[in-house]
């Protein structure tokens, strides 16, 4: 029997076996594994070329199983290339060529490293039908193998685990979920029609919309935290910000386009994370010491953040409504304040020396700024969850 549904021989039968090769989808699971390789700080290229091509395999079993199930089995695609048994020649070849690299790995590394590179071949094997009828193996299913990908590649390197392969792995599973998330909203209506319940079948297009926000913003809160903890070179704030701006251009756009742009912000930022840990370019960058300011350092920085909040409450023009909740919180604020310098709770080395109430100056600019800065992001979320909302749809 043939493999190509186009005709029989040779190069039909390899074209159809080459079309489940998807760049978009391949790509990332095999970078993720040199990322991971690089991360430990050196590369052998015998186990980093074993594992990569074990991820090859992994990938294009979950592209050959979705394709015989969508369209073999449920009927959801107009078109497939390959025959039934096509479809089965190239699970089982990939499923060999997966052995084979397991095989050589255990020889190469260890067994650790055919345990934590096994489990790919399960996600891939089981995204359709298994995994992919549950919204959250379905949204969780490609970025947990990302994940795996970086881990994996981190261990034949090293025979070993360690903190920073893991914060990365999970970093990329926060975002790349979110953005999975935003991906599926593109078919919510076809897939509401068969009741496949993805994230945004379950949540709604908005409220799913939200949530993978939500995921974006705590990748990049992530990145912040493992950066200022020392985890991460300082080069990734660098990668984090670029994602962000893509995110933020993102935003409005319609499912489609914003997966789109995402999808490339995840290469970019995966780059730029490559050149973080690789070339460390700021590793020997002192931070910027604005104690040069002297008394006026802490008075400085107010002025900063407070022309931010500012700029926030007067684009969402919530100014007036700021002002009447910040005077509300003041005097608590003043208590508090006023009551921990009294008892030697901390100190403000870096400020003018003018006091007013039994105060430092700064201390009642600084019980202005904070609750004006979050209130300013509150509104700025609110007008973002407004113009998200599309006719039709109910609050959440």
């Amino acid at each position: 029997m043939a493999l190509s549904r186009r005709g029989a021989g040779p190069g039909h039968a390899a074209r159809a076996l080459a079309s489940q090769v998807h760049p978009v989808f391949m790509l990332p699971p095999l970078a993720s594994s040199l990322f991971g390789a690089v991360v430990a700080g050196r590369v052998a290229f015998g186990p980093a070329f074993v594992h990569v091509a074990a991820m090859f395999c992994a990938v294009y079993t979950a592209h050959v199983k979705d394709g015989l199930v969508d369209f073999y089995v449920r009927g959801e695609d107009d078109d497939h290339p390959m025959t039934r048994r096509g479809c089965r020649v190239g699970l089982v070849a990939a499923g060999v060529g997966f052995l084979l690299c397991l095989v050589a790995l255990w020889q190469m590394v260890g067994v650790g490293a055919v345990l934590v590179t096994l489990p790919t071949w399960f996600v891939g094997y089981l995204h359709a039908p298994q995994l992919d009828t549950n919204p959250v193996t379905a949204t969780a299913g490609y970025p947990f193998g990302i994940a795996l990908a970086i881990v994996g590649g981190y261990y034949v390197q090293t025979a070993a685990l360690a903190p920073e392969p893991l914060a990365y792995a999970f970093v990329f599973f926060v975002l790349l979920t979110g953005v999975k998330v935003i991906d599926d909203a593109k078919d919510h209506d076809y897939d509401a029609s068969i009741d496949k319940r993805t994230v945004a079948v379950v949540l709604g297009p908005r409220r799913a919309r939200r949530f993978a926000h939500a995921l974006l913003g705590a990748g990049m809160v992530a990145v912040l935290l493992l950066t200022g903890d020392g985890l991460f070179p300082p080069f990734a704030l660098v990668a984090a910000v670029a994602f962000g701006l893509v995110a933020v251009a993102a935003r409005g756009a319609s499912p489609r386009l914003a997966t789109m742009l995402l999808v490339r912000g995840t290469y970019v930022f995966l780059a730029l994370l490559l050149i973080a840990v690789w070339f460390r370019p700021l590793a020997a960058v002192p931070l910027p010491d604005i104690g040069v300011l002297g008394g006026y350092t802490y008075l400085a920085t107010e002025v900063v953040f407070g022309a931010v909040a500012f700029g926030l409450l007067a684009r969402a023009n919530a100014l007036r409504r700021a002002a009447v909740t910040v005077a509300a919180v003041y005097p608590v604020a003043y208590l508090w304040d006023w009551y921990t310098l009294e008892v030697g709770v901390f100190a403000i080395p870096l400020r003018t020396g003018a006091e007013l109430f039994g105060i430092p100056l700064e201390e009642h600019l600084f019980m202005v700024v904070v609750p004006a800065l979050v209130l300013g992001v509150h509104e700025t979320l609110a007008s973002w969850r407004a113009e998200e909302r599309t006719p039709g749809e109910g609050g959440g």
